[in-house]
């Protein structure tokens, strides 16, 4: 199995040029059974990270545009009346993959966006009473701009809060562009990719990060990182015990990548940006990322000086 893990990143780095680090964190949230939120410009390769990820896993891929006028049906599905037989069947919409990009998320209705989140928490979709089970494994990567606010709904905190991690891809180096475009001219790496891993490895992957240990010394580093945010002078709302445990979660994965089966203080360092920006809300126009960098610095290690 450690080896097909290692074919999925090296795949993904094939389609996704100089991005190993975005590569590790969207595999960290998907193994964790949580979701991914990219908050990035348009064109820096959020797409082709999801849709490589869908060939990789021989998954089923399906995208939606997010924009005002999408209704929560567009996403869930809905009962359509069939006159040949004289009842309603479901038209299941495109929750029902394994891999789902929400673009530009922030640009649906709250009514909308609820529905998404509410499917990425309970795994189904609920409709006139009867509850329908999404395909396992069930991934959501949602996108936002950060620049463009006209016409948008910001998500608010607690729906934020449903993403295990929450990171941004940035603008590649130089030469990296380079890379990209002379692969671009010997065609798309991206629609050639074969699958190097089945759904079922995917859930058997899923089990094993589950089963990584986590020492009490490490976990009690975690939880005075996660709290220190709720005492904060420069946060207004810090971290809830939800994020606390998707933490958890993470490292787990974290270090399965990584090829442990044991979790390090250092996990929690790596991964403390990604799962816990997103999930605080920072006083008087403070930066999340810049409050999380302080509090890595000030808050200590167990057995180590302050």
């Amino acid at each position: 199995m450690r080896d097909r893990l290692d074919k999925l990143q090296a795949n993904l780095a094939k389609a996704v040029v100089g991005k190993e680090e975005a590569i590790e964190l969207v595999l960290v949230a998907l193994l964790s059974g949580g979701h991914a939120l990219l908050e990035d410009v348009p064109g820096v390769g959020k797409t082709l990270l999801a849709k490589s990820l869908a060939r990789s896993i021989d998954g089923k891929f399906q995208r939606v545009q997010c924009t005002p006028d999408l209704l929560p049906a567009d996403i869930t599905g809905t009962n359509v009346w069939n006159p040949q037989s004289g009842a309603f069947e479901f038209v299941a919409g495109p929750a029902f993959c394994n891999v789902l990009l929400a673009d530009e998320i922030n640009r649906a209705t709250p009514r909308t966006q609820s529905a998404l989140l509410e499917v990425m928490e309970e795994q189904q979709v609920t409709l006139d009473g009867r509850s329908r089970p999404v395909p396992e494994p069930f991934f959501v990567i949602a996108t936002q701009n950060p620049i463009e606010y006209q016409g948008t709904f910001p998500l608010p905190e607690a729906q934020m809060d449903r993403f295990a991690l929450a990171f941004s891809l940035g603008y590649p180096t130089e030469a990296e562009e380079l890379q990209m475009l002379q692969r671009q001219q010997a065609g798309s790496l991206a629609r050639e990719l074969e699958p190097c891993l089945s759904l079922e490895d995917v859930r058997e992957l899923q089990r094993s990060c589950g089963a990584v240990a986590v020492g009490e010394a490490v976990q009690r580093y975690l939880l005075r990182l996660v709290r220190s945010t709720r005492q904060d002078a420069e946060i207004s709302l810090g971290v809830s015990p939800r994020g606390a445990v998707a933490m958890q979660r993470a490292v787990r994965s974290l270090a399965f990548l990584r090829g442990r089966d044991y979790v390090l203080p250092d996990d929690v360092k790596t991964l403390a940006p990604a799962v816990l920006a997103h999930r605080l809300i920072p006083a008087g126009g403070k930066n999340a990322l810049g409050i999380i960098d302080r509090l890595l610095a000030s808050v200590p290690v167990e057995g180590e000086d302050a």
